[in-house]
């Protein structure tokens, strides 16, 4: 009976626990489940999470933009970001300031934002550190385009909108599926093809379109040419330039260069290349020609250079401009006879005269300095004359006025006005060398440098026919005493062949020193040859000059020819007085290391009977000497004439060096 009651009360007792136990369950349920209604479900912040949502399966979100409209943020496709360069990254390495999984997602207000360019520096810094550069090959392109674009046009703030730049690395790379082939890889020049859109379907709209009608575009999308120019040909992938710009004209020309070398080349050649080359774009360049966008070859007749068209292109820079224009040629060169035979026949006439003028007188002049330098190494005495009496007294002292004033302010203005030439004309002629540039940048530009060579031209020009008035005055004035080929004329005569058989035996010490007269040989070619070299350089600068009015009358490839002749023969003038002209003058051993007749206007009397001992005999003999005998020149006159004459002499051997290196490309 006892132990019934006990496991009565055993049994009760159980089922009041597991009633109390069932219930506590059951309400500690309900408060869990409370508990989880209440609080954010929480997500763990991997690529799994964030792809949940930014896979673009739940459709388009959409954020607030920078001016309060609705900004459609970017669908991350699994698949081509698990393809791309960040796949094993995660996207809070970059997205640093998201804090939390859920939408609208909580920011870390300190975070910085998103940046590209900074976070491959910074990978580059730490394989620096580590000593890993050379694995990180790749990395180090990176950077530097990173450094290019900062650079660009690209980085540069938008002026529609100040709060952006006008193209970021996303916009153009899409960083989510950024996967660019390496170098010299097949992918990597069938990627190359997709370059247009990329540029083209979002921001350069009208581009594309003309340029996928264009010759370029053509050859990539209806035949995969690998070669055919896409946009980054021309602009460059991260150093673009604003193409408004001098900077940016002048990289598409240079790119242009990068396919057509041998055109580049021959445009370089031509005074609008020789200013491009110089950093100037006020001349014609490759796409004010050919178009830039829409490039048509020549023979279609939406091509900027069709026949129909071509003056109305060359119009665009020269107003006014006739149809002799059309043929001149751009890219017309030495070295095709077929295509260009005017040029090629010009070219190879200018040659075969400066090769001939300068054998004889650089042989002459090496010669020259061999017998002089021998004879005073050999304290050979000078020949003298039976009038040293007249050396005795008050003529030992005396000098001869061999140039008036007016001769000497002519040669004066004749060596400033050639050397200014000489530097603005050769600075154009070899633009490619590493001092043209400089000394355009001291002149102030291709075009102020242009207006300083005009100027000095036309100074050139004037002391050249003032002279010829001089002469013909003279001679009208003496017409009846005026004797064309006699001494004291600068007439070549037969005379002079004499000379220079004579000069030529004195040489191979196969005669004596020959005795000259008032002029030798080779003053009267120094005279004459400026005449010429002004005639000939002269008429094709004003041919140049002035382009309206040659084109008007003649065919436009006589620019070409023009051309040519214009700075072949201003190369001999130079080369010539340099050399040639300074020795005779100078640097010989009997005249080292100056002289300064033309400075002063005369000469020691001793000097002048040394020099001119037929002129001084014929004075002597006819009683006319003592009327050209002067006073020595003043101390302070002399030493003018030094300084003078060593600044002239100085700067003209520093135009020597640099049209040499002009000449051997250095």
């Amino acid at each position: 009976m006892r132990f019934s009651r006990l496991a009565a009360w055993v049994v009760a007792t159980t089922v009041c626990l597991a009633g109390n136990l069932i219930a506590g369950s059951a309400a500690a349920a309900d408060d869990k489940a409370a508990t989880q209604a209440a609080a954010p479900v929480s997500h763990k912040l991997d690529n799994a999470s964030c792809e949940s949502c930014h896979d673009g399966r739940k459709g388009k979100l959409e954020v607030p933009g920078s001016h309060g409209e609705k900004r459609a943020l970017y669908e991350v496709k699994q698949d081509k970001y698990a393809k791309s360069v960040h796949s094993r990254m995660q996207c809070i390495a970059c997205h640093k300031e998201i804090t939390d999984a859920v939408a609208p997602h909580q920011k870390a207000p300190d975070a910085k934002k998103v940046d590209c360019a900074q976070c491959h520096l910074d990978l580059w810094e730490a394989a620096k550190q580590k000593d890993k550069t050379q694995e990180k090959l790749r990395l180090g392109i990176v950077v530097e385009n990173v450094a290019a674009y900062n650079k660009s046009f690209h980085a540069k703030v938008n002026k529609d909108d100040p709060g952006k730049v006008n193209a970021t690395c996303n916009d153009c790379h899409n960083v989510h599926s950024f996967n660019v082939p390496p170098r010299g890889t097949v992918e990597r020049k069938e990627w190359h093809l997709t370059v247009p859109h990329v540029c083209g379907d979002k921001c350069h709209t009208d581009e594309l379109a003309d340029w996928t009608a264009s010759v370029h575009g053509k050859e990539v999308t209806e035949k995969h040419n690998v070669k055919s120019a896409v946009c980054s040909d021309c602009h460059s992938t991260h150093s673009v330039a604003d193409p408004t710009k001098d900077a940016g004209k002048l990289a598409i020309t240079a790119n242009c260069g990068g396919c057509h070398a041998e055109n580049l080349k021959t445009y370089t050649k031509t005074y609008h290349g020789q200013v491009n080359t110089l950093g100037a774009t006020h001349t014609a360049k490759c796409f004010d020609c050919h178009g830039s966008h829409s490039i048509q070859p020549s023979t279609d007749p939406k091509s900027k250079l069709h026949e129909n068209n071509r003056l109305k292109t060359c119009q665009n820079c020269h107003k006014g401009a006739t149809k002799g224009f059309t043929k001149f040629e751009p890219h017309g060169t030495s070295h095709d006879f077929v295509r260009y035979p005017f040029i090629w026949l010009a070219a190879k006439f200018m040659l075969l005269f400066l090769g001939g003028i300068f054998a004889f007188f650089w042989a002459h002049t090496a010669l020259w300095f061999y017998r002089e330098y021998k004879e005073r190494h050999e304290r050979k005495p000078s020949p003298h004359v039976t009038t040293d009496q007249l050396l005795e007294g008050k003529l030992k002292d005396k000098h001869f006025r061999r140039f008036p004033l007016i001769w000497r302010i002519a040669h004066l203005t004749l060596a400033v006005s050639l050397m200014m030439l000489t530097l603005t004309g050769m600075s154009v002629l070899y633009a490619d060398t590493v001092w043209a540039p400089v000394v355009m940048g001291l002149l102030g530009g291709p075009k102020v440098a242009a207006v300083i060579h005009h100027f000095f031209a036309t100074l050139l020009g004037i002391v050249v026919v003032l002279q010829l008035v001089y002469f013909a005055i003279h001679i009208v004035s003496n017409r009846k005493t005026f004797d064309w080929f006699g001494p004291n004329s600068l007439v070549p005569r037969r005379q002079d062949l004499w000379d220079i058989l004579a000069m030529v035996k004195w040489f191979f010490g196969l005669g004596p020193r020959p005795v000259f007269d008032r002029w030798t040989y080779w003053e009267k070619f120094d005279y004459w040859a400026p005449f010429a070299a002004v005639i000939l350089i002269g008429a094709t600068g004003v041919m140049l000059l002035f382009p309206n009015v040659t084109a008007a009358f003649l065919p436009g490839w006589v620019f070409n020819v023009a051309t040519i002749f214009h700075g072949e023969e201003a190369l001999l003038a130079a080369l010539f007085v340099f050399t040639v002209h300074f020795f005779n003058n100078h640097y010989r051993p009997d005249k080292f290391p100056l002289d300064v007749v033309m400075f002063t206007g005369s000469m020691r009397l001793e000097l002048f009977r040394s020099e001119h001992r037929a002129e001084y005999n014929r004075l002597v003999a006819s009683g006319e000497l003592e009327k050209y005998l002067v006073d020595a020149p003043s101390q302070p006159m002399t030493w003018g004439a030094k300084i003078l004459g060593f600044a002239l002499v100085g700067f003209g051997l520093l135009l020597l060096v640099l049209v040499l290196s002009g000449i051997f490309g250095t």
